[in-house]
Formats: structure tokens, C-alpha cells, sequence
């Protein structure tokens, strides 16, 4: 397979030091090979260039990354689908939802929201599952609802906004109030005026996480 010199190579590349490091970052939840980003880009660009101008997502090649000890390989599967993002359709998303649930934590979730915001663009029933995830019992497709539209700026839907920040208040989860604060922190460089609005009407049920990353810029 086209991914097979990718695999050899990254994995021979592993440097213990750095990888004990790394790993030791992510409080040491996942065995890491120690290769920083621009190691990593380097060999995967090399060998992506065999298959850029496919219009297929190759969905073996991103499973058998993340089912690879290693967690930059969940990485790399990341940097193929980001690379590839124009192809993904709204049929893909059973699929992203179980890369989101499986090894999960904040370092490969935060990843998908470019995807899930361009899913948002393109496809209308997307808003339906995204507030349906809003309110699910999986932190982290909460985290993903929640900073879907992390980049989409002038084309932020609001009122979808509003709804999916309201179903997570009242919780005590670091990552889930974190993300509301990365949210409006975000938006309000487009927006600043209706992030101030936000946060007066929801003061009393906003977490002072939430409240005091939200307000950085305003």
C-alpha cells in the first residue's frame, strides 16, 4: 500500500528522549514516537504526494493510523483528512464520530473542527447533528459541537451557537467549559458586541472559566 514506507519511516524515526517528554505531557496516556510537527510533516507530505490528487478518502489508511500504538500516527491521520477535507461529505460523519470516541483527548478532537465547520457550510442536516452531540453523554463530541464553527468567522451561525453553549451549562467538565471559553473567545474577534451580549444574559450560568476566556478579547 501507498501508506506502508510512511509507517516504516515515521516509526524508525522514534526518539526516546523527546518521546518520553511528549508523552509525559499528555499525562502519559498515550505511547508517542517523539517526532515534533515539523518531523512529522515532513514524512508525511512525501509520502501523500503518491495519492494527492485523489478524490477518495482513503479510510483504511485513517483507521489503521489510529489503531496504531503511536499516537502521532493519529496525527498524521488527522493532517490526511485535513488535506483531503473538500472530499468529506456528510456521509462520512459516522466515521469521524468514531475517531472522535476512540483514543480520545483534546489533542487529536481539537483537530476536527475545520472539518465539522466546513461540513456545516456545505451540508444544512449537519446543524442537527451537531446540537444532537451538544447534548450527548461523550464529553468529547460535546467539545467538538462546541467549536465546530471555531473558524468559520462572518459565517458563524449564531443561533446554532447560542443553543448548543446553553446545553452544556451547569457542568463542572474543565474541557467542556474551556471549549465554551475558546468559542466566544473566538467569535468575538469577528462579533465582539454580540459575545459581550452573550455572557450578560448568561452570567449566572456561565462557569468563570468560560466567562474569563470569553472575555479576553473584549
Amino acid at each position: 500500500m501507498w501508506y506502508d514506507g510512511l509507517f516504516n519511516e515515521t516509526i524508525n524515526a522514534k526518539d526516546i528522549t523527546q518521546a518520553a517528554q511528549m508523552s509525559a505531557y499528555m499525562k502519559n496516556q498515550f505511547d508517542f514516537l517523539g517526532l515534533q510537527s515539523a518531523a512529522r510533516s515532513f514524512i508525511f507530505e512525501k509520502y501523500y504526494n503518491q495519492v494527492k490528487q485523489s478524490k477518495e478518502i482513503d479510510w483504511e489508511f485513517i483507521f489503521k493510523c489510529w489503531g496504531c500504538e503511536y499516537r502521532e500516527m493519529q496525527y498524521i491521520a488527522i493532517d490526511y483528512l485535513l488535506h483531503k477535507q473538500k472530499y468529506i461529505t456528510d456521509k462520512d460523519i459516522s466515521n469521524l464520530k468514531n475517531l472522535i470516541t476512540s483514543k480520545s483527548w483534546w489533542d487529536t478532537v481539537d483537530g476536527f473542527n475545520r472539518i465539522f465547520g466546513t461540513l456545516l457550510i456545505k451540508y444544512p442536516s449537519v446543524k442537527d447533528i451537531m446540537l444532537e452531540w451538544s447534548a450527548d453523554d461523550n464529553i468529547w463530541l460535546r467539545r467538538t459541537a462546541i467549536i465546530c464553527q471555531l473558524n468559520l468567522k462572518e459565517k458563524t451561525d449564531t443561533e446554532l451557537l447560542e443553543k448548543i453553549l446553553c446545553n452544556n451549562f451547569g457542568t463542572t467538565e474543565f474541557f467542556i467549559n474551556k471549549a465554551i471559553g475558546w468559542s466566544l473567545r473566538q467569535y468575538s474577534k469577528t462579533n465582539p458586541d454580540w459575545v459581550r451580549g452573550f455572557i450578560k444574559r448568561y452570567f449566572d450560568k456561565l462557569s468563570k472559566l468560560s466567562i474569563k476566556e470569553g472575555s479576553k478579547y473584549i
